[in-house]
C-alpha cells in the first residue's frame, strides 16, 4: 500500500503500524493482487475499473458500488484487475470491541459488523451494493476520513471515531435487510449472551448453562439468537473462536494445540475441523501461508 496508509505487510499479512486506529484511502489494483489476510476489519468500496475478488466464497466479479466487508483473519485477493479502484476503510478490532461495542445493539450496524459476515456460511465476508445517494454519501464520509490520515491521534481521536461511525451508519442503513415491520431492537438476552461468550471464549460453554446464566429457557434463547443473528448461540461462539485462533496463528509462535485450547477447544482434532470448516485451510497451512513474523500484533 502507499505511504499514506498506516499498514505494513509481512509476506501475505497486512497489519496496522503500532498505534494506528483507522484509515481510509484509495488503492489501485492492476492485474493481480495476491491472496492475503489482514489483522483488521476491512471495508472496500469499488469506485471504478474492473476485476474480481477471490475468496473462500469463490470468484466474484466486481462492479462500481460493490462493497466488501471482511472480518479480521479473512483471506482474499483480486485478479483480472484493470484500473480496479477501491476505497478501503480499515479499523482495528480493538476499536470495534471498545468505542464501537454499542453497534451490536443497533440492528443495521449489528448486521454490518457483528452478525452479517458470519451468518449463512459467509465465513467472515459480507458483500453488498451501493447506488445513488447512498453511494455518494458513503464516499463523502470516506473522503473526510481520508482527510484525517495525518492528524495526530492524541488530538483527533474523537474526529476519527466520529467520521468512521458516520460512514458505517450510512453503509448499514443502505445494506441492512429490510423487514416489513422495520428494524427491531436486539433482545437483551442476546446481547448479554454475546458478551458472556466473548469475555470467556475458553470457557466450556453449553447452551443449557448459557441460558441458565441469562434466566431464559434454552429453546427460547436459540430462537432469540437466530432471529437476531441468523445463528444459534454455539455457532456464533464457534465463529468468535476461530477468529481469535487466526489472530494467534498470525501474531504468536504458540503451538497450534495450545491455541486451540486457549479459545475453548482443547481437543486438537475438533479444533482442526472447526478451523478448516471456517477458513477452508488447516491451521498449520493458514499460519505457513500468511506469516512467519512475530514482530507485530
Amino acid at each position: 500500500m502507499g505511504d499514506e496508509f498506516p499498514v505494513e505487510q509481512t509476506r501475505t499479512l497486512l497489519h496496522f503500524i503500532d498505534g494506528s486506529l483507522a484509515f481510509a484511502g484509495h488503492y489501485l489494483h492492476e492485474d493481480v493482487h495476491p491472496i492475503h489476510t489482514h489483522s483488521f476489519v476491512e471495508i472496500a468500496v469499488v469506485m471504478g475499473g474492473q476485476g474480481a475478488q477471490l475468496s473462500l466464497a469463490g470468484r466474484q466479479q466486481l462492479a462500481v458500488g460493490d462493497v466488501l466487508v471482511l472480518r479480521p483473519g479473512v483471506w482474499h485477493g483480486y485478479e483480472d484487475c484493470v484500473h480496479l479502484d477501491l476505497y478501503n476503510c480499515c479499523f482495528s478490532p480493538e476499536l470495534l470491541r471498545r468505542e464501537l461495542a454499542w453497534t451490536r445493539e443497533d440492528p443495521p450496524l449489528g448486521h454490518l459488523l457483528w452478525t452479517g459476515p458470519y451468518a449463512e456460511q459467509r465465513r467472515g465476508i459480507l458483500t453488498a451494493h451501493l447506488a445513488g445517494d447512498a453511494f455518494a454519501e458513503c464516499v463523502e464520509h470516506l473522503e473526510r476520513l481520508h482527510d484525517l490520515r495525518g492528524a495526530p491521534l492524541s488530538s483527533y481521536r474523537g474526529d476519527l471515531v466520529g467520521r468512521l461511525t458516520l460512514f458505517l451508519s450510512c453503509l448499514a442503513r443502505a445494506i441492512a435487510p429490510v423487514s416489513a415491520d422495520g428494524p427491531s431492537e436486539t433482545h437483551p438476552a442476546v446481547l448479554d449472551a454475546m458478551r458472556l461468550m466473548e469475555e470467556k471464549p475458553a470457557y466450556h460453554w453449553t447452551l443449557t448453562e448459557l441460558a441458565a446464566s441469562l434466566h431464559v429457557a434454552p429453546g427460547y434463547l436459540v430462537r432469540l439468537f437466530k432471529s437476531a443473528t441468523g445463528l444459534p448461540p454455539m455457532a456464533y461462539l464457534s465463529r468468535q473462536r476461530v477468529e481469535l485462533a487466526a489472530a494467534q496463528l498470525l501474531h504468536t509462535d504458540q503451538p497450534i494445540n495450545r491455541i486451540g485450547e486457549s479459545v475453548g477447544w482443547p481437543d486438537q482434532n475438533y479444533f482442526a475441523r472447526r478451523f478448516k470448516s471456517h477458513f477452508g485451510l488447516s491451521a498449520s497451512t493458514y499460519r505457513a501461508q500468511f506469516t512467519k513474523s512475530l514482530r507485530h500484533v
